[in-house]
């Protein structure tokens, strides 16, 4: 009955989006607000991810029964939104009222749909894995027509969608596909690997490709890092206790990127997570973002083991998108075999491939590779002309991710700037300091 009774009251107040181009110069602001609901602050930022919208600045309120957010907005040049399409994608999504965030999926496998074979894979990471992973793909008469590579931690993660390269359709034939599944798990199976290789039927379609990969690669537990292991550039991660207002107070900093914010909604929301309360600054290539959260039982966390996993999971997730490497970028026309000589090139050519976004449009595709070499270290740039020369130098282009958006930086601010009034009363003393990262 209450169940019913909350879908009678977001039917009765559908969400209202109000796009504004007129009061800031330099971005664009979107207001959303709705009847509130678990995972209605995902679906959002989804949203705006998936048009590759950047959030310079975002303010989350979700207390009580109503959601109102304003997320400051650019495009990847660092551009105000003046695409209609753009906008009416977003008005049309947005204001929609029978959507429901996906639910998570526990299996990992291979499962046709109507147009593709999606295939989602997890396991040890190696130089020349992706290599050899197309090359059993093209042996196999799979044409790769999408998908998206991780790497973290010593661990991968990959979505790939294939089609038969003979009809240009979906697989279906379940013997074909059981071979297909036996040969990339061999492939994937490390010489000293104390964690299988994964590869199950799972069923297509429903969940967001890059929150199918933060659930895989959450599900393989690659945020559990070696204790030795130096910290470097890592994320600055503190979590304190809102004695006063009963929440857990997470304030994280790091070096910017696009979708960074869905990364982390995305993981506190697949833990089980609420914010309730947030915002978000960017500027000079780093982030700012505090979120007052609880549980989805009205909880705050509770224990110091709870504590240290949602530290080490926003960490995670922070990181695993992070544009590691030199950026290439292949744009050429499609043939069956490209993508297995392409990676077959890199590994030959000793260059390890740490991510990777594969697609294919109209007999065209448009691969994006983030190298290093086999060490880790900056490719040789000698080594990449080579390359370069060898596919085609008009093909493969080297995209240099120099300064992209001028942003004022983030102010210095105390914990709870963001409320005024709502803390007011507080004190110092009103917050207990957990633990940090950095």
């Amino acid at each position: 009955m209450d169940d019913e009774y909350a879908k009678l009251i977001r039917r009765m107040n559908p969400p209202r989006v109000v796009i504004d181009n007129e009061t800031l110069d330099d971005a664009t602001i979107i207001q959303v607000d709705s009847v509130n609901k678990h995972g209605i602050l995902l679906e959002v930022v989804q949203v705006l991810a998936d048009v590759n919208l950047v959030i310079i600045k975002a303010y989350i309120s979700s207390d009580g029964g109503w959601f109102m957010d304003v997320f400051n907005v650019v495009d990847r040049d660092g551009n105000k939104i003046r695409d209609k399409e753009v906008l009416n994608y977003i008005q049309v999504r947005l204001e929609s009222n029978d959507g429901s965030a996906p639910s998570v999926r526990e299996s990992v496998g291979v499962m046709p749909s109507e147009e593709h074979t999606s295939i989602e894979l997890s396991g040890t990471d190696r130089p020349g894995l992706l290599s050899e992973m197309c090359a059993v793909l093209a042996d196999l008469h799979c044409n790769v027509v999408n998908a998206e590579i991780w790497t973290h931690n010593a661990r991968a993660a990959a979505v790939v969608h294939v089609t038969d390269d003979s009809t240009g359709c979906a697989i279906n034939d379940p013997k074909r596909l059981l071979t297909i599944k036996e040969l990339l798990c061999n492939v994937l199976k490390g010489n000293n690997d104390l964690k299988a290789a994964k590869m199950s039927l799972s069923a297509p379609g429903g969940t967001n490709r890059d929150r199918r990969l933060h659930q895989i690669m959450f599900a393989d537990r690659d945020y559990e890092r070696n204790e030795r292991e130096e910290k470097g550039s890592r994320p600055h991660i503190t979590v304190l206790d809102c004695i006063q207002k009963d929440y857990t107070v997470i304030t994280m900093r790091s070096k910017d990127r696009p979708k960074l914010l869905f990364d982390i909604i995305c993981t506190l929301t697949d833990m089980q997570y609420v914010v309730f309360h947030g915002m978000v600054s960017t500027g000079r290539k780093e982030a700012y973002q505090e979120f007052y959260i609880r549980h989805v039982d009205g909880l705050p966390i509770g224990s110091e083991a709870e504590r240290e996993r949602v530290m080490q999971c926003l960490e995670a997730a922070i990181e695993r998108r992070a544009s590691e490497g030199l950026e290439l970028q292949l744009c050429t026309d499609d043939r069956t075999g490209l993508l297995s000589d392409i990676t077959r090139i890199f590994r030959e050519n000793s260059l390890c491939i740490k991510r990777a976004e594969i697609s294919t449009k109209d007999k065209k595709v448009k691969d994006t590779f983030y190298v290093t070499d086999v060490a880790g270290n900056p490719a040789d740039p000698n080594l990449i002309d080579s390359i370069r020369r060898q596919i085609g130098p008009s093909a493969l282009q080297v995209k240099y991710n120099a300064a992209s958006l001028a942003q004022k930086p983030p102010q210095e601010t105390t914990m709870g700037f963001l409320f005024g009034s709502f803390f007011s009363a507080r004190t110092f003393q009103n917050f207990k300091l957990i633990r940090s990262y950095s």
